[in-house]
């Protein structure tokens, strides 16, 4: 298991380095002909763009995966119908152009929200059958909450901040679950949550916490010379980014735990050897993107902050 953990690890990485870098790139490029025709007459391609694409093919495979643990939890819910949800919220969180007025952007993200959650209703009671429709049309809601819209606000950090702020949100937020991973098996001993998970120490957190604000205060280091003013991340705020996204990444794990220890499950699937699911590597970073969003938005000096 660990072999292949450290393994599979290095190579996911190595992955989204590459298609940061690209993405990074692309703010540079200017579009000509048909390729501004193609974007409304814009100059650059919109920011993030090769991230939104990432984000859709990821996505899906994430709503196979909930779909799979709903099932198992008893809720007859819709493949199609979850995995669209899961694309229309990145799809709202993504196409709403920046500088939209805040009350119209609530009301675009609502409206879909409540189109998505009409149709699912719909869907599953065209057979007259009224048994389980509120919580399968529930589960197509949360996905789209979940997949979508959570996983949304790193595309919404990256409209204004660089590709490599979403790194290391990303890294910050892993590095919490490799210290407590290798914390928890050399001296955890008081365990957190034994009913629901039952590997997680309070030792393994504390070791995670360090391990977070170690490599946060890193990377910010790095940002006062790697990247342009607006991203210069201050050291308090790496501090306190490391801190916040250790904690709030654990309760990403251990919310998805709750659904798969309902659901009689270890891991999500058995896509990526040595760490199990997309929902696996995705549960601690979807919870923190939301606390990424508002923190890095309100702490740095870029457009938006």
């Amino acid at each position: 298991m660990l072999k292949y953990r450290l393994i599979t690890g290095p190579l996911l990485a190595a992955s989204l380095l590459v298609v940061v870098w690209l993405d990074d790139r692309m703010d540079t490029v200017r579009l000509e002909g048909f390729w501004r025709e193609l974007f409304l007459d814009r100059e650059n391609p919109p920011k993030g763009l090769l991230l939104f694409g990432l984000a859709l093919a990821i996505a899906p495979l994430a709503a196979l995966e909930l779909t799979v643990i709903f099932r198992a939890n008893g809720i007859a819910t819709s493949i199609w119908l979850t995995v669209a949800a899961a694309v229309i919220g990145l799809l709202l969180s993504y196409s709403i152009p920046w500088g939209t007025e805040t009350s119209t952007a609530i009301a675009i993200i609502s409206t879909g929200m409540i189109g998505v959650f009409v149709i699912a209703l719909l869907n599953f009671s065209r057979h007259q059958n009224v048994k389980g429709v509120v919580a399968a049309a529930g589960a197509v809601v949360f996905a789209m909450v979940y997949l979508g819209l959570m996983l949304g606000f790193l595309l919404a950090l990256r409209r204004s901040h660089s590709a490599w702020i979403i790194v290391g949100v990303i890294l910050t937020t892993k590095a919490c679950d490799t210290g407590a991973f290798f914390t928890g098996r050399a001296i955890g001993r008081h365990r957190m949550v034994p009913w629901l998970s039952p590997g997680k120490t309070w030792e393994g957190l504390l070791g995670g916490v360090a391990a977070a604000m170690v490599t946060a205060l890193a990377l910010a280091a790095a940002s006062r010379w790697l990247l342009q003013a607006a991203d210069h991340v201050p050291w308090w705020l790496g501090a306190l980014c490391g801190l916040l996204f250790a904690v709030v990444g654990q309760l990403g794990d251990l919310a998805v735990s709750l659904l798969k220890r309902g659901a009689g499950m270890k891991d999500s699937s058995e896509i990526l050897p040595g760490l199990g699911g997309v929902l696996d590597v995705l549960d601690s970073p979807l919870m923190v993107a939301p606390v990424a969003y508002w923190l890095l938005m309100l702490g740095l000096p870029g457009p938006g902050g």
